[in-house]
């Protein structure tokens, strides 16, 4: 990873994190839920490029039972570079610390991010489970 880089441990702004989040190529938030989500993130992790944002990760979750790795996206311009891999070993790493035993930690993982994902111990669902979702 270039040294130039700079990893900082608190949320982006909302319009900083919309706006990676689009560029990544996934979904926009309304500035309010961005704004409610962000501050209520268990953990954060952005890398910047001087004060652009490039890259990204959080985990949400009730800090003890439950966890979720939400988030995870780096600039296409900035992407091969090893950035995902940094953000998820940022992530881990507070995992390692703050998880306890039972602790359950979950992600859902788009093709082909889910290779990133296997590289840090992640395995599909039990077979009795299923991803659901509902959008509002």
């Amino acid at each position: 990873m270039n040294n130039d880089f700079t990893i900082v441990y608190e949320p982006p702004t909302p319009n900083e994190y919309n706006n990676l989040r689009l560029e990544g190529g996934l979904s926009g938030k309304s500035l309010e839920a961005a704004t409610v989500g962000l501050k209520n993130s268990l953990f954060t992790v952005c890398i910047y490029d001087e004060k652009t944002l490039i890259g990204m990760g959080r985990i949400i979750g009730d800090g003890g039972a439950f966890f979720q790795i939400v988030d995870i996206v780096v600039k296409p311009s900035y992407q091969g570079r090893g950035l995902g891999k940094k953000v998820m070993k940022e992530l881990i790493n507070y995992l390692d610390k703050n998880t306890y035993p039972g602790s359950y930690v979950s992600l859902i993982a788009d093709d082909p991010a889910n290779k990133l994902y296997e590289q840090f111990g992640f395995s599909y669902s039990f077979p009795q489970s299923h991803g659901m979702y509902r959008m509002y």
